[in-house]
């Protein structure tokens, strides 16, 4: 059975620059939004899993930010740190509708 999800209009697409992001408040901590050069979205709270620096801070290069403590490459995608690195940021839904950027929460 798929999880039912409420969106929140967080951000518009405008708001994050290309190949970089923008950090976004909420009730479990910071989220970093991340824009790709192809414009896709991604979500992952702030935090790389290797030691918890800023992953907003970080280069963004493909579908992969690079942590900008200690090179950690982590997929946006899924949110795994690349080999031969161990560990996984907490990804979170988000989707565009039009220019608006939506963040989804469990219901």
């Amino acid at each position: 059975m798929a999880e039912t999800m409420t969106w929140t209009a967080v951000a518009r697409l405008a708001d994050i620059p290309r190949l970089g992001s923008r950090v976004v408040a909420t009730p479990d901590g910071d989220v970093a939004l991340f824009r790709a050069a192809d414009d896709h979205v991604f979500a992952l709270e702030d935090r790389c899993p290797h030691k918890g620096g800023p992953l907003s801070q970080g280069i963004v290069h493909g579908h992969s930010v690079t942590c900008p403590l200690h090179n950690w490459v982590i997929d946006l995608a899924s949110g795994a740190a690349q080999a031969p690195d161990i560990g996984c940021a907490k990804r979170l839904p988000v989707r565009l509708e039009g220019e608006r950027v939506l963040l989804g929460t469990p219901l």
